[in-house]
């Protein structure tokens, strides 16, 4: 079969090609997926760069979500309940860019045939991330402020979708001014271009004094550490993600008042939880995304054999949406 293999860590568009490799076969509790589609998402690049929260492995190893056919079952009963469904693949060791993945039988989720391809495709990482965030961690209230840093991004929308859905209200932090119109036309309720002005008078401003209690970040650095300072002092900041690649540098003694940062990883974070929960949450996740509030925009479309062009469109500035690699029909 074709798959996209990591030959080292680096850049991506030098480290990644697409080649033969043995078809593999599932083992106990595992199912074999043909593979119609998969996004580029930041984490996948930053695992090529060896970045990430784990190390990857070389080898078949890059794409943790997709969607596809369940082709075949290895023993246990889970497995032959998929057989032949089409699947959300979520897939904890990477390998879905290629035309069949392993993916043990309790990562595949079957989902109605009514959501288009490309939804399916992205249906667990940005949406499940931001529900997770939102509405179980920081437990953002109807008419309070959100501050979403980074808002511009594909889970930055989501963020602002949700909060007009929800009731919150969304204070966005950009670094492109181009981008400010769009986000408020999309729902956002107040734009920050950063760098215009000190974030605490900027969230004073359009706040009438009222400092904004939550926050997320996505960037880390010197950005991160402003809005953590800028945050009223019973704030939450939970950050999902390293952007800048510089540490956040916070005083202790907001800590030791209350104020509180803390970080945020949905791998570990759904390990965390059982599995009815999970169930439900895909459940308002495919709900969500037929009212049009976490679904995610498409880009453009490549084939594994153009990994090195669709790796490079993933981070071009201002790409219309979600990059993803088309790979089987349905």
């Amino acid at each position: 079969m074709k798959a996209v293999v990591l030959n080292s860590v680096g850049e991506p568009s030098e480290v990644l090609s697409c080649e033969e490799v043995p078809m593999p076969e599932p083992g106990r509790g595992q199912v074999r997926v043909k593979m119609i589609a998969s996004p580029i998402n930041p984490s996948d690049l930053m695992l090529t760069r060896g970045r990430y929260m784990v190390q990857p492995s070389l080898g078949p190893t890059v794409g943790y979500e997709g969607v596809g056919i369940v082709d075949k079952a290895g023993p246990g009963l889970l497995g032959k309940y998929m057989a032949g469904k089409q699947v959300a693949v979520i897939n904890p060791n990477g390998g879905n860019w290629a035309e069949y993945a392993i993916v043990p039988a309790n990562r595949v989720v079957p989902i109605a045939k009514d959501l288009p391809t490309e939804q399916v495709a992205s249906f667990f990482v940005n949406p499940a991330t931001v529900l997770c965030m939102v509405r179980e961690v920081l437990k953002v209230p109807r008419g309070a402020w959100l501050v979403n840093n980074a808002a511009g991004s594909a889970l930055g929308r989501m963020i602002i979708k949700l909060g007009k859905a929800d009731g919150f209200k969304t204070l966005n932090i950009v670094r492109r001014e181009a981008l400010a119109e769009e986000l408020k036309a999309l729902g956002g309720d107040a734009v920050v271009v950063e760098g215009r002005e000190p974030l605490a008078e900027a969230f004073a401003r359009i706040t009438h004094d009222h400092e904004p209690k939550y926050a997320i970040d996505p960037v880390g650095g010197e950005s991160g550490s402003a809005l953590f300072e800028a945050l009223a002092t019973d704030g939450h900041m939970l950050v999902y993600g390293t952007l800048s690649g510089q540490p956040l540098v916070v005083a202790p003694r907001p800590l030791i008042a209350g104020k509180r940062l803390e970080g945020f990883y949905l791998g570990n974070y759904m390990q965390t939880r059982p599995l009815w929960k999970n169930l439900l949450l895909f459940k308002e996740i495919a709900r969500l995304i037929r009212a049009g509030v976490l679904d995610t925009p498409p880009g453009e479309r490549f084939g594994l054999e153009d990994i090195k062009a669709a790796v490079q469109a993933a981070e071009r500035s201002g790409k219309p949406g979600k990059v993803l690699l088309t790979i089987g029909s349905e």
